[in-house]
């Protein structure tokens, strides 16, 4: 026996003073109804309504149950209708996580026009660096800079990212501009933690050839921005994204080394876990991210 179905049932008939009634009002038949409360009296070992030939009434249990019955079906129906309006509309936390120096750099100035496109969704916004267990740290959707999103995560690409060897005018001055790619084994390299290639940097020649060179120097760091820092301070060649070098190239801060050679793209992906029941909140920010980030063409 469903309890509920039960429950609406016996509602249905105390309202309606009749099995008949009810069976009429709920599209089922007498004999179900009847049979459906007399279920619902034995689970509770008490009877709920008293049976004449002409009427049926509550007892004294079954006005108690009727009065609680009303207040809890009423309560599931709006859970029931809230879950439903969440389901077509984006509302509720969503737990984002994203690399640091892309979160200040790009993220955090789109989050506006996505709360003003969204205003039921509160957004919790966490930056880090390192890696991180999606589900065990219980993010919705995360941030990922790479080639090679995981295959245990569903990506959708977002935008394509260009990676710029770059140095302070002064550092060149002093150590040299490198001419060749071979070159920078000479040179003093900041190193991210994090790049996929580890100490080699991968230099792609106008043929298409790409070359790997080792590197080394004096820094390495985990995070972007401390390094574009230290290029800045003339500490030496830094590998980073556009999106972290374009004002101080602008400025002339830093230089492009190598210009005739360039990194492979990298990609900018959402990810998530699973593409079964994506909640609308899930959907709508990579919706707008995917909007917000388009390459002009």
């Amino acid at each position: 026996m469903d309890t509920l179905d039960a429950m609406r049932v016996f509602v249905a008939v105390a309202e309606r003073n009749g099995f008949s009634a009810a069976a009429d009002a709920l599209g089922l038949s007498t004999a179900g109804v009847t049979r459906q409360v007399a279920a619902l009296e034995r689970r509770l070992g008490t009877r709920l309504l008293n049976r004449t030939t002409r009427r049926v009434s509550l007892t004294s249990a079954g006005a108690t149950y009727y009065q609680r019955a009303v207040q809890l079906l009423a309560e599931f129906d709006d859970i029931e209708a809230a879950v439903g309006a969440q389901a077509l509309q984006p509302s509720g936390l969503l737990r984002i996580n994203a690399p640091v120096s892309f979160g200040i750099a790009r993220l955090g100035p789109l989050l506006a026009g996505f709360r003003r496109r969204h205003p039921q969704v509160t957004l919790d916004l966490s930056l880090s660096d390192r890696l991180v267990d999606m589900v065990e740290e219980g993010f919705d959707v995360a941030i990922r800079i790479t080639r090679e999103p995981s295959l245990a995560l569903i990506a959708r690409r977002l935008a394509t990212v260009q990676v710029l060897a770059c140095a302070a005018p002064e550092y060149l001055a002093q150590a040299g501009t490198p001419k060749l790619p071979a070159d920078l084994a000479g040179h003093q390299c900041l190193a991210y933690s994090y790049w996929s290639g580890g100490d080699e940097w991968p230099l792609r020649h106008a043929d298409g050839r790409e070359e790997r060179v080792r590197v080394g120097g004096g820094l390495r760091a985990n995070n972007g921005d401390v390094l574009c820092a230290a290029a800045r301070a003339g500490m030496g060649i830094v590998l980073q994204p556009d999106f972290l070098v374009a004002d101080d190239l602008a400025a002339g801060r830093l230089v492009r080394v190598l210009p005739g050679y360039e990194v492979p793209p990298i990609g900018i992906f959402a990810v998530y876990t699973s593409r079964s029941h994506l909640a609308p909140k899930v959907r709508g920010f990579i919706d707008y991210l995917v909007e917000a980030l388009a390459e002009p063409e």
